[in-house]
């Protein structure tokens, strides 16, 4: 799961080396939180116009998420 967010992550941005992931314990529900960095000059396009991208990439993770029976949360920082 952290490699295809940073697969995704890594295809948006110009600055790749700063694409950095970390993950938290799953939480009481069996969530796993994931915590995307990137460069401050890239957030607008991870983000997207009105959020697009970084919604479109929440998807992704959830749908792969599910098929691993599995519970994912993206923040973008």
């Amino acid at each position: 799961m952290e490699e295809l967010l940073i697969a995704l992550a890594k295809g948006l941005v110009e600055d790749k080396d700063s694409v950095k992931v970390t993950v938290d314990a799953p939480n009481e529900e069996g969530v796993t939180v994931y915590h995307l960095n990137v460069a401050p000059s890239d957030m607008g396009r991870v983000i997207g116009k009105q959020g697009r991208i970084a919604k479109a990439i929440r998807t992704v993770m959830r749908a792969s998420a599910s098929m691993r029976d599995e519970k994912v949360m993206v923040e973008i920082d």
